[in-house]
């Protein structure tokens, strides 16, 4: 079912951004989803912010 649910927007979006766009996602289950789904690796956001916060 939520595989289902993933295919009505959120992975067809992913599958549409460029492949240097972030792809963010707080739920581990999220992002397991968009790995299995979209082949994109989705960033939690704290890592996000890290990142931006390291790299300035």
């Amino acid at each position: 079912v939520s595989m289902k649910m993933a295919e009505a927007s959120l992975l067809p979006a992913v599958r549409a951004e460029a492949i240097d766009s972030y792809v963010v996602a707080d739920g581990t289950s999220c992002r397991h989803q968009i790995m299995d789904g979209a082949a994109r690796n989705a960033l939690h956001v704290a890592r996000v912010l890290d990142d931006a916060l390291v790299t300035g």
